[in-house]
């Protein structure tokens, strides 16, 4: 199931969780991979075909010369091409993966038919400096035991780095996602991005942890209310819903994504 391609010389390493059913390219959030919506494609079952890629610097794919927009949405593309996906496909995104996801279809609207943004909000002021983001400054990158690199990330490694440390070629261990990259993606986001999200017509469903730390509810209101044809469910919980509150994650999109068998293919 995971397969890579190679583009500008870097690998992009990508799941394909198979099937002859729709295909949906789902996008994960910072200092994620792809395998995070393994849940997701078995909740989905045969009819849709997910396409979870390691965005660049996550996971297996290679790290990048930047992390602006572009760069992500020209992997994006460059992997529907690979899979030779010319219609338009369902896109679902968590937080960057979301943030991606709505620039995508409003860059690419012949690409995008449906879209799903999961928490992911349109102003955008990463306190790259510290708050949530803080913590990266003192993670390593490498260490020569998963102790060792476990300490050094804090209360950050466990358990959510902690299953996804990858073991090095000569030995030793590295994070999934370099912390100094993080950083530049994230200040990468910074700005007003009401443009992008209201730059596609697509069917579209918010879901948003009513709690977030990351999208207000004054902000996803006016999401919703100034996008026609978006739908909108709110998850009693965090920023961090897809891992929290799997179940009601999974209700939601899968609910979603089912009203769609009955939107024609172009």
């Amino acid at each position: 199931m995971r397969h890579t391609l190679t583009i500008d010389g870097r690998t992009l390493s990508y799941l394909d969780f198979g099937g002859t059913g729709r295909p949906l390219l789902a996008l994960h959030g910072g200092m994620s991979e792809g395998l995070a919506f393994a849940g997701l494609a078995e909740t989905l079952g045969g009819g849709w075909r997910v396409i979870a890629p390691d965005q660049r610097g996550h996971g297996d794919s290679d790290r990048a010369p930047d992390y602006r927009r572009e760069g992500y949405l020209a992997d994006a593309v460059a992997l529907l091409d690979h899979l030779g996906l010319d219609a338009p496909v369902a896109v679902l995104g968590y937080s960057l993966g979301g943030f991606n996801a709505y620039h995508l279809a409003a860059a690419h609207p012949g690409r995008v038919s449906a879209l799903v943004n999961v928490d992911a909000t349109v102003e955008i002021d990463p306190d790259t400096a510290g708050g949530l983001f803080g913590f990266l400054r003192g993670m390593r990158y490498t260490a020569a035991t998963r102790e060792e690199l476990l300490a050094a990330a804090g209360p950050a490694g466990s358990p959510f780095v902690e299953q996804a440390l990858r073991p090095l070629p000569d030995g030793g261990w590295r994070l999934p996602f370099h912390p100094q990259d993080m950083l530049d993606s994230a200040e990468a986001c910074r700005g007003d991005h009401w443009d992008a999200w209201l730059g596609s017509d697509c069917p579209a469903l918010l879901v948003h942890g009513a709690h977030s730390q990351s999208l207000r509810q004054d902000t996803a209101d006016a999401m919703v209310s100034r996008r026609p044809g978006t739908s909108y469910v709110p998850v009693a919980g965090d920023h961090f819903l897809p891992f929290t509150h799997p179940g009601e994650f999974h209700g939601a999109v899968a609910k979603f994504l089912g009203g769609l068998w009955r939107i024609p293919v172009i």
